[in-house]
């Protein structure tokens, strides 16, 4: 497979008008959910798409109407509610979700490349986001649909399956849920689906009444005093760690790290670890020496990561919950002690970031996020790290076999790293990083010192 990276234009996927698609089984009267402080953090819309080859002896070319009535006539049954729009209500000063039935977009679409033209498809590009229809990033919120699909005919049979949803309503173990749902339906267990029960009931974790804040919580900051949640909606799409924005002042690059390399990070570390403190660790120590200067030793590095939050809260939260259950965790320390000391220090960092998000330590989080309404405090030197390697996006099948390659949009802005599979047959993980050129050269030359 060519490595080379293709850059796509308009003319080079070819777009059907959307239509809307509505549930069949939308509640009446019109329902109202209740979103919870994490949600209201994270309302930012999420691109992912999935590339299938054509399988020997079986057509693709009725996928489309497949998938439509698929989502129409059933996936739209237990998910009535991405039907809906969201909404700010004036008096609480909240975002809630209105299934209101308003409709998903749905887009039929052809490319005149072959799947073997984009190149290699485990390397993001972010002019592959012409395969997800954007609802438009400056409509109001009753206008802007919070879920669309959009399936790709390639000339080879091959296909891509597109959506856009918005973090606010489903986290990422909660999409690739839905998105396994309709794999499912897809493959005829339409009656299964059909029964499914979501759980929408987020006020399990409401923030408690007076708030308690028993921690610091310098891993969100908090939005300006004169702005309503309202009024930022758009710009925190913009300024929240999101894969979607898009800045060509930075230069990105995709390192590779094979399993062999992964093995000898956690080694290095001469602590017991998982691949996760590992990676995450070396990231932030090589980024940290490309960020600051030799006078900065003494300030603060932090790096974010998202910390799932299902079997930790008190009490656990139910299977089918579909909200947001994970919250931004951190590691933190002075820049001459991560650079200075042993790869053993920030391994313990960052473990020591996951082990305080405790029942107590939640509780605090939301309760923080209901007096100061943040978002994560990417910027000034610190940065996300989202592991969507971790989650099951690779085993959703819609009766074509499991995708060639499933994954987020990338565009990216220097606050947020990806970490992304290698594709059907890697055992490695992609990192996706984007840094100003001079700090980009810095981080290269530190990066692949294991």
């Amino acid at each position: 497979m060519s490595n080379n990276i293709i850059s796509l234009i308009d003319e080079d996927v070819v777009k059907q008008e959307a239509i809307s698609v509505f549930s069949p089984n939308n509640p009446t009267p019109t329902e109202t959910i209740f979103l919870s402080n994490i949600d209201q953090a994270v309302t930012f819309p999420v691109e992912t798409v999935f590339f299938y080859e054509a399988p020997p002896c079986s057509s693709t070319a009725g996928v489309a109407e497949m998938v439509r009535k698929a989502v129409e006539n059933v996936l739209l049954i237990p998910y009535y509610f991405m039907a809906g729009r969201l909404s700010f209500n004036d008096e609480s000063k909240r975002l809630e979700l209105i299934c209101n039935n308003t409709g998903v977009l749905f887009v039929s679409a052809e490319s005149r490349f072959s799947l073997e033209d984009l190149g290699n498809l485990s390397h993001p590009n972010p002019t592959f986001h012409r395969f997800v229809h954007r609802p438009g990033l400056y409509k109001s919120l009753p206008e802007t649909a919070i879920f669309t699909v959009q399936v790709t005919k390639f000339a080879c049979g091959g296909f891509a399956l597109g959506f856009v949803t918005n973090h606010a309503i489903l986290d990422g173990k909660s999409a690739s849920q839905m998105f396994q749902d309709l794999g499912s339906i897809c493959r005829g267990d339409a009656e299964e689906i059909k029964k499914k029960s979501i759980n929408n009931e987020r006020s399990c974790i409401k923030s408690r009444t007076p708030p308690q804040i028993d921690f610091p919580h310098k891993e969100y900051i908090q939005l300006g005093k004169t702005s309503s949640l309202a009024s930022s909606f758009t710009s925190q799409a913009r300024n929240s760690p999101s894969p979607l924005i898009f800045s060509d002042k930075y230069t990105h690059r995709v390192l590779r790290f094979t399993s062999e390399m992964l093995k000898l990070l956690k080694d290095k570390a001469e602590i017991k670890c998982s691949t996760f403190e590992a990676i995450v660790a070396h990231i932030w120590r090589a980024r940290t020496m490309a960020y600051f200067n030799d006078e900065d030793r003494d300030r603060e590095s932090m790096v974010l990561f998202a910390v799932d939050v299902r079997e930790r809260v008190s009490p656990p939260l139910p299977g089918s919950f579909a909200g947001n259950a994970v919250i931004t965790a951190f590691a933190s320390a002075r820049v001459g002690d991560l650079v200075g000391r042993p790869a053993w220090f920030g391994v313990e960092m960052v473990r020591r970031g996951r082990e305080r998000v405790t029942p107590e330590y939640i509780r605090s989080v939301i309760d923080w996020l209901e007096v100061y309404k943040g978002i994560p405090a990417t910027g000034g030197g610190g940065f996300y790290v989202s592991a969507w390697w971790k989650l099951p996006f690779g085993e959703v099948d819609i009766g074509f076999g499991r995708p060639k390659h499933a994954g987020p949009i990338v565009s990216g802005n220097d606050e947020f790293v990806v970490l992304l599979g290698q594709g059907q047959d890697g055992q490695g993980i992609n990192v996706w990083i984007g840094l100003d050129k001079d700090k980009m050269d810095t981080f290269l030359s530190c990066v692949y010192q294991i």
